[in-house]
């Protein structure tokens, strides 16, 4: 993997919440990580040169809540490649909500638990679908998982924790379960509000408090929501972080990103799409999401895209989701889509109109130029390549 430089940059957007735009109009990458941001920056050793045309640059979407399984496939509706479709909706990571959830004929043993999350995490540490990353090995919590399966499970890889579908007989029974889970190093995310799926029990604000997880999953819905009192309670009497989705309730959403900025919580506040599920496959969810909070919830395009970035990032423990020195590359190029009265991308957003992505980079390579799913962008970026280097279509 030779050096990549991206230049002629109009608007580069942090992913952090504290710092917004970068003053900087070019970033180069070696290896796959970022080793310079700037201005003008001397590109004369890149072997391929993308010249964004004065579009925007942001860090690569994160999907927080993906009900991924096994594979690029999703049998709750019974479709392939849907994660390499992701990419083209800028989405570059996706976080695995627990692969048994959705998995056909789902055991509720502990054993058959954990070694649905432990097969997961090997099969996705070598499969990238389209380059993407996918923070699998979820466990399911059920009844029964012992101290040895957590430290069983944590030696395999498994980091992640989901609750809320598991065979207990009331939501509260899973207490000891969570801090098992936490004490071991996994992030535990708790459904919450009305029942999903068959199986699955309703979890409200009280619950939530006392089982006190480190994420409370599609806080918004999924697809019925918290309700008001229970939100204003879990963002003044919790340090949880509070997960928004595209497959949840568009008004409770509005009502969180209100009572989160008044509570000084953004920092809390992360986005997941909840798909595939009932609501269908999404490649655009989490960028829709962003659209939405910005041209309805009166935040900045900037705060909005790291909420679904540097906030997924640091709230579910990743490596990626903001651009800075030695991070991983994953960007994404966009412009205002062909037709909007926006100039750019952020304006776009502003709008509320979904941008055209021209260009798609996971750790330092390019795996989409001109996206299949998004509007056509006003700008599209273009590529000279000095050296040998692969571009992934």
């Amino acid at each position: 993997m030779g050096k990549t430089a991206i230049v002629n940059i109009g608007t580069l957007v942090s992913g952090d919440l504290a710092t917004g735009e970068l003053e900087a109009d070019s970033v180069i990458i070696d290896k796959g990580i970022i080793v310079a941001i700037g201005q003008r920056l001397d590109i004369s050793d890149a072997d391929l040169v993308i010249d964004a045309q004065g579009t925007t640059v942001i860090p690569g979407l994160i999907d927080s809540h993906c009900h991924n399984v096994l594979g690029d496939y999703t049998p709750r509706q019974k479709q392939i490649d849907f994660l390499d479709s992701y990419v083209h909706g800028g989405i570059t990571s996706v976080v695995s909500a627990g692969e048994g959830v959705h998995a056909p004929g789902r055991p509720h043993d502990p054993i058959a638990s954990k070694a649905i999350a432990i097969a997961a995490f090997k099969c996705f540490e070598n499969f990238h679908p389209n380059g993407m990353k996918v923070e699998a090995g979820s466990v399911v919590l059920e009844p029964g998982l012992t101290e040895d399966d957590f430290v069983e499970m944590v030696k395999h890889g498994v980091r992640f924790a989901k609750y809320g579908m598991g065979d207990y007989a009331d939501p509260t029974d899973g207490k000891d379960d969570i801090l098992r889970a936490q004490k071991h190093g996994l992030c535990v995310m708790s459904h919450s509000g009305g029942a999903s799926i068959p199986g699955s029990s309703p979890i409200d604000h009280n619950v939530l408090l006392y089982l006190n997880p480190d994420v409370c999953g599609h806080i918004n819905g999924g697809t019925t929501s918290l309700d008001d009192d229970g939100v204003a309670r879990l963002i003044h009497e919790s340090n949880m972080a509070l997960q928004i989705v595209q497959a949840g309730n568009l008004r409770s959403a509005l009502h969180i990103i209100k009572l989160a900025r008044e509570a000084k919580a953004l920092p809390r506040v992360c986005i997941g799409s909840d798909t595939p599920t009932g609501t269908g496959v999404m490649p655009l969810g989490i960028i829709k999401t962003i659209c939405e909070l910005t041209s309805l919830g009166r935040l900045s395009p900037a705060e909005a895209i790291a909420l679904a970035t540097g906030n997924n990032a640091k709230l579910f423990r990743l490596k990626s989701g903001i651009i800075t020195l030695n991070k991983p590359a994953d960007l994404v190029i966009f412009d205002a889509p062909s037709g909007s009265n926006a100039h750019d991308a952020l304006g776009a957003i502003a709008r509320g109109d979904i941008p055209g992505i021209s260009c798609v980079i996971i750790d330092g390579q390019v795996r989409v130029t001109r996206s299949r799913n998004t509007p056509l962008a006003k700008r599209l970026a273009t590529f000279e390549v000095v050296a040998a280097e692969e571009i992934h279509e």
